[in-house]
């Protein structure tokens, strides 16, 4: 199943798992101001993804971990540390994100993701091309096994 890029709503998405780009869990997630995906996700689904996110510590660039969905309709949400320290995203924070998501949802038996542009929201990264690295990403990683959607993000 080819990856599809749509426009929408990360939050309304009928899949099984959202990707949410956060940071790299280094600041306490109730001393941020949440943005973009972040704080659509606090705003709707509650604090307790953050809680439990808080709980891993630190994360490597790139990396990916899995919490629960709070009170949102999904089987659990896939955070990934897309951004430095300096809140930049860069090609391999982008692709190490992309991929180790996929790992992470093949491991907890997600048949659904949907990722919103990684790095072109608070990591300042051009989002045409966070979308072709995405892309690449997903390829090399048979994202195709999955059925995995990028969002790009538009207002209803």
């Amino acid at each position: 199943m080819p990856v599809a890029v749509m426009d929408g709503d990360l939050l309304d998405q009928p899949v099984d798992a959202i990707v949410n780009a956060w940071n790299r869990n280094i600041i306490p997630w109730w001393l941020l101001l949440p943005q973009g995906v972040s704080g659509a996700i606090k705003r709707r689904g509650g604090t307790a993804p953050f809680r439990e996110l808080a709980r891993v510590g630190p994360m490597p660039l790139g990396s990916a971990v899995v919490t629960g969905p709070g009170r949102l309709p999904f089987r659990g949400i896939i955070h990934v540390a897309g951004i430095n320290m300096l809140w930049r995203a860069s090609p391999r924070s982008i692709q190490d994100s992309v991929r180790n998501a996929l790992a992470r949802a093949r491991e907890h038996g997600f048949r659904s993701v949907a990722f919103p542009v990684i790095g072109a929201g608070s990591g300042s990264f051009d989002a045409a091309r966070a979308l072709v690295l995405m892309q690449e990403a997903m390829q090399d990683a048979d994202a195709a096994s999955l059925d995995t959607r990028i969002i790009r993000y538009r207002p209803s």
